[in-house]
């Protein structure tokens, strides 16, 4: 038993290391990758210059090249890192809490809630004081909003389950798909409702600098915060009668989860759209290989996460020539055929259990 758990501690520690250096690996190559073509050097003297201000790469510090590397190419990369890690971890958290492997950051309306927002923005100029950021932030304040509405809906008549959780979520999202809908319908508005579907194609094109700096500080400390929270998350799998027997309320560790995580897919939404299937698909295969503790199921996930959509993303900016893939459309098309493998292996089922 012993030289099993040493066993498998040694293949944590060196799958989280791999993935670790594939992270580090996929941002270096995902960062030469483009319609514009430029040479390794010149990518990489650009990075090495704005990082350590060699004087000797000064000719870097402005122009074309620079530009193109660092105000697009590299905010991209992490933006992409950010959302993918905060999509992967948020998955993990709500299949945690509502105890269904089907879960996801969008399962409880989270996403129609964002859609409603950002077609209010688009359509009718809601938010138009907020400046060339209200789409996305409009789209923030809705997934905010429907969280706190799955909440409140869920604590009525007793403390929240998972069961209630799912129920509240599912009429929450119909009530928003349905308003947005409306709204378009009334609007009559060709051009709005096409922006309004690229919006929920999801894209990274929008990076820059203050997107990152805001996405990717709110990711690591939720990240780090849920990390610390392994044990709790561990028992939600065994559910509320087994927890109360142990001597854990979780009825408010849940609540403030879902709270903590609704931020992290906010911003996620605000800063790159509606991208599903990351925070489904990613849980998924993890758990298979490395089982259902949390305290590796987290880490694991949010490099495999962020390394999965930065290659998304490079994929979609070189499959169609002078043009740009959805990036929402491209990991649907991905993660799809792969949770569909996830459900009918035989050997599979929630908390790593045979069925």
């Amino acid at each position: 038993m012993k030289k099993e758990k040493i066993f498998r501690s040694s293949i944590y520690a060196t799958a989280l290391v791999g993935l670790a250096a594939f992270l580090i690996f996929s941002i270096l190559a995902a960062v030469t990758f483009g319609n514009a073509d430029l040479s390794l050097k010149d990518v990489y003297s650009v990075i090495l210059y704005k990082i350590f201000h060699i004087k000797s790469m000064a000719s870097y510090s402005e122009g074309a090249i620079h530009d193109v590397v660092w105000l697009i190419r590299l905010p991209r990369v992490l933006l992409a890192l950010a959302v993918g890690m905060a999509l992967s971890v948020c998955g993990v958290v709500m299949q945690a809490i509502v105890q269904n492997p089907l879960a996801d950051p969008y399962v409880l309306g989270i996403s129609s809630g964002a859609s409603f927002g950002a077609t209010l923005a688009i359509m009718l100029g809601i938010g138009g004081f907020l400046g060339g950021n209200s789409v996305g932030l409009c789209a923030f304040i809705g997934a905010m909003v429907t969280s706190f509405a799955v909440i409140a809906i869920a604590n009525m008549g007793g403390k929240a389950t998972s069961a209630k959780l799912i129920l509240a979520g599912m009429a929450i999202s119909a009530v928003c798909s349905a308003f947005s809908n409306f709204v378009i319908y009334i609007t009559n508005d060709k051009n709005g409702a096409t922006e309004v579907m690229k919006w929920n194609m999801g894209s990274l094109a929008g990076a820059n600098w203050s997107r990152v700096s805001v996405m990717l500080p709110v990711t690591l400390v939720c990240v780090v915060l849920f990390w610390t929270q392994y044990r709790n998350l561990n028992l939600m799998l065994l559910g509320d009668e087994v927890s109360i027997t142990l001597g854990t309320d979780l009825h408010r560790f849940r609540t403030a989860y879902l709270i903590l995580s609704s931020v992290m897919v906010g911003f996620a939404v605000y800063c790159a759209g509606v991208i599903g299937f990351v925070g489904l698909v990613i849980p998924h295969v993890v758990r298979i290989l490395f089982g259902t503790d949390h305290s590796r199921l987290i880490p694991l996930s949010a490099l495999l996460g962020s390394s999965f959509l930065i290659w998304c993303d490079v994929a979609c900016r070189v499959i169609l020539k002078n043009s740009e893939m959805p990036i929402g459309v491209l990991v649907s098309i991905i993660g799809a055929p792969c949770f569909i493998y996830l459900l009918v292996r035989k050997s599979y089922g929630f908390g790593g259990k045979k069925g």
